[in-house]
């Protein structure tokens, strides 16, 4: 079990924090400890005053409120009642047993996780000692909480969570047949352990952020016949070079077979870690400028790897999402209707003339060539280029745009400032 806390100086943000979530239905309020009431018949404003009674007891005070997490292994299937019964003992265990406090099991992840809020201030008006509490009385806590329940031990956990897995460097590894297949089996040994994949498409998709891949070779080739798998090194532009290496002479002996075994195991385990992939793709779609391009620059940001499938034409017909903090891989249409690769195009399209839209509400007068320009984008869809490596005419327009309008902006501020500094005179 991990355990952080963290003392924020506004009650009202950490509170808000878990009632966001529990609105859009990824966070639910498990308990309310030392509250008359139980959670499910409090209101915001019930439990906020909860705390805001003690913490009206003391003026001084200039920070008031303990928002910790505890988090747990995605092997580790906790009900409800043994989530409350765990951080209930840790709770006492920091001192704030006899607290109000609020437990909130959160579901945005892919591993089990609660958060828990509560006031510093005692009911006589005296302020717990928070300094140092992560490291001496949470430690404490965590470990004796780890003995009693049984629990995977954080130092495990943060070992797992590490990435540990380094990309090629192309140029230093293909000199030679060691170097080359010593920089090969250290990243296929990690992704074949620790990625939860179901196909090899999908395990070449983890395998290219690191610069690898796995080839079967041509169809009508001996390999591919006789169902054998190499591994070879990628250049910047994503070209197989070097020597290629025999998957059966790696150590984890990622064979075909052996990948196929694990598909289906794969297929069942990856079911949980959906949700985390989901609500990352769907804040990152509120957020980007209108192109897949913006999409997955945001998406890395939340360690989502995002790799584009297009055929020779350079038309998008599929996407896949590598989620490296919970270490699986997903299909966009495996995930739902609305996160195929055309679902996303067109989601992204549409945000993108909506917001040309209130462009030209605003600007007024630039109506007619905006208009023109979307609809040479639309013929342009019928043969889509590479997304990644270039920019669209919309993205060049707008950020054109942009950068227009903020500059008379400015100097008008300024102009208006000097108008009336010598009014005054």
């Amino acid at each position: 079990m991990v355990a952080k806390i963290t003392i924020p100086k506004s009650l009202e943000a950490a509170l808000n924090y878990n009632e966001k979530k529990v609105q859009k239905g990824v966070a639910q309020c498990l308990y309310a400890g030392n509250y008359l009431k139980d959670a499910d018949q409090l209101n915001f404003y019930q439990k906020m005053d909860g705390f805001e009674t003690n913490n009206r007891l003391n003026k001084m005070a200039t920070t008031k409120t303990l928002h910790a997490s505890l988090n747990f292994d995605p092997s580790e299937k906790l009900s409800n009642d043994k989530l409350i019964e765990i951080a209930s003992a840790y709770m006492d265990r920091i001192g704030f047993g006899t607290q109000p406090f609020l437990i909130y099991k959160h579901e945005d992840a892919g591993h089990p996780h609660i958060h828990l809020v509560s006031t510093t201030i005692k009911d006589d008006g005296s302020r717990i000692n928070t300094h140092n509490i992560g490291r001496n009385q949470s430690e404490k806590a965590r470990k004796e909480i780890e003995q009693l329940y049984g629990l995977i031990r954080a130092e495990r956990q943060q070992q797992l969570l590490k990435p540990g897995i380094k990309p090629v460097d192309a140029a230093k590894a293909i000199y030679g047949v060691s170097e080359t297949k010593r920089s090969i089996s250290n990243v296929v040994d990690a992704v074949f352990s620790q990625y939860k994949f179901t196909s090899l498409p999908e395990f070449n998709a983890a395998l290219k952020q690191f610069n690898i891949v796995a080839d079967r070779g041509k169809e009508e080739g001996r390999i591919y016949k006789n169902r054998g798998l190499v591994y070879r090194i990628l250049d910047a532009n994503g070209n197989k070079i070097g020597v290629p290496i025999k998957a059966s002479t790696i150590g984890c002996r990622p064979i075909l077979d052996n990948l196929e075994k694990k598909y289906s195991v794969n297929e069942s385990a990856r079911e949980a870690l959906k949700q985390r992939t989901k609500n990352a793709i769907d804040d990152c779609l509120q957020k980007s400028s209108g192109s897949i391009k913006s999409l997955i620059v945001a998406l890395s940001q939340k360690q989502i790897y995002t790799v584009l499938r297009q055929n020779e034409d350079g038309r998008l017909y599929g996407i896949t999402f590598v989620d490296n903090q919970n270490k699986v891989v997903f299909n966009g249409s495996d995930l739902g209707k609305g996160y195929s690769a055309a679902a996303l195009q067109s989601k992204l399209s549409s945000e993108d003339k909506q917001s040309l839209q209130r462009d030209e509400t605003k600007e007024g007068g630039s109506k007619s060539a905006i208009n023109k320009e979307l609809g040479q984008q639309k013929q342009q869809e019928k043969f889509i280029t590479p997304i990644i490596k270039s920019e669209s005419l919309l993205d060049i327009l707008l950020s054109t745009k942009e950068q227009h309008d903020n500059t008379p902006s400015g100097l008008l501020k300024k102009k208006r400032k000097k108008k009336r500094k010598n009014q005054d005179l």
